[in-house]
């Protein structure tokens, strides 16, 4: 990465202790959305963003959120953060904190618009090692109504809360929907023969049935989270629903592996002709009711719905500081929208009790007047990021 002309100084928080969890504490960017070159040290304190729609507050949680598995909270090709008229290709960079440890990160457009993924300065080939390294979870506006949207988003909102508890269930993720694609390939050419198709339904159903369990320890233990949850915020009661559910459910797991793959081999006809593996943790889905109102959460306003996922996710940040000695750093974009005051001071309070470092972005200044003393401000105009004066 080529120097950079831009380094924010800042002023320490004064009445809020250093926070104990994992952080950011510098972050680079190249050539990324509307930075050329960025550079922000936080250290270990959380992060407010302030400024107007489009500005660019949204870009720096998004390059944070490359340095997890996935593709970012945008679900960005390869090639799209690039900023018009780049130089080079964009790349992000980061130095890790927790304590006296240290990691930097680094990620980036390569040759053929392949990710380039980097530890400690060496290339690695997955992004379970990122997971490993820091656990990073966000909420953006778009899933103000994930109980309310198609289920794909439920998976993948699902699937980054197991990354924090277990990196390797990105590689499986990842060896699933290779699997999945090549069988789908070979259903719609009509061909290939039955040692291919064993093959790649034996990958489904190892991998398939480890996400599936992976998934099912998760929202168990989240359930059990939620209901300990105390304070403004409504406990969601959890359920994980679909057919490779209810195997591991009901038998071993290397016998759910053996009967995942004879329902495979069953229905290859039948997924031939409709086009779609029909069977396995890709048509799996996760639910949500708010229980004081024995509600679904679909069914909830936009405001309770927002409420009852903010109830969700700090009980996973409490669990992740339970399992890895460490809260997870929290991308927060336009966090204080459909909050009421009541609901977002009690959002930061428990954020400060945890320790964790979360980068929160908003339009309004005034709904983050009560983080000044308590997090780093930054006002966000025209692609520049400078610390807030006012």
């Amino acid at each position: 990465m080529r120097g950079l002309s831009v380094r924010l100084a800042h002023s320490t928080p004064e009445t809020a202790p250093t926070p104990a969890g994992a952080a950011i504490a510098r972050l680079d960017l190249v050539e990324f959305r509307s930075y050329a070159e960025l550079r922000l040290e936080p250290g270990a304190h959380p992060v407010a963003l302030v400024g107007p729609n489009g500005a660019g507050k949204t870009n720096i949680l998004e390059a944070i959120s490359f340095l997890a598995p996935g593709k970012g909270l945008r679900r960005a090709r390869v090639a799209e953060p690039e900023r018009r008229g780049a130089a080079q290709a964009w790349a992000v960079a980061a130095r890790v904190t927790s304590g006296v440890e240290e990691v930097r990160l680094g990620t980036g457009r390569g040759d053929g618009d392949k990710r380039i993924l980097r530890v400690d300065g060496k290339p690695v080939r997955g992004q379970q090692d990122f997971a490993a390294a820091v656990a990073i979870f966000w909420l953006v506006p778009e899933m103000d109504r994930l109980f309310a949207e198609g289920p794909g988003a439920r998976r993948r909102f699902l699937d980054r809360l197991v990354f924090g508890f277990d990196p390797e269930h990105a590689g499986r993720v990842a060896a699933y929907e290779h699997s999945l694609r090549e069988r789908a390939r070979l259903l719609a050419e009509g061909a290939g023969d039955a040692s291919w198709f064993a093959s790649l339904e034996d990958s489904l159903a190892r991998h398939g049935t480890a996400i599936a369990i992976a998934r099912a320890q998760t929202v168990a233990r989240l359930a059990r989270a939620c209901r300990a949850n105390v304070g403004p915020f409504p406990a969601p009661d959890l359920a994980l629903s679909g057919e490779i559910e209810a195997l591991v459910a009901e038998m071993p797991a290397l016998a759910a592996e053996d009967r995942a793959r004879e329902i495979l081999a069953a229905r290859r006809a039948d997924d031939a002709q409709c086009g779609t593996t029909g069977f396995g943790p890709h048509r799996s889905d996760l639910a949500a009711r708010w229980a004081a109102k024995d509600a679904p959460a679909g069914a909830l306003s936009t405001g309770e719905q927002k409420a009852l996922l903010i109830s969700l996710v700090l009980a996973y940040a409490r669990e992740i500081a339970a399992e890895r000695g460490r809260p997870p750093v929290l991308l927060l974009d336009e966090i204080c929208a459909h909050l009421d005051p009541n609901r977002r001071a009690a959002l930061f309070d428990e954020l400060d009790a945890l320790g964790a470092q979360y980068w929160a972005t908003g339009a309004d200044p005034a709904a983050f007047a009560p983080l000044r003393g308590r997090a780093l401000l930054h006002a966000v105009r025209d692609g520049a990021c400078e610390p807030s004066r006012g």
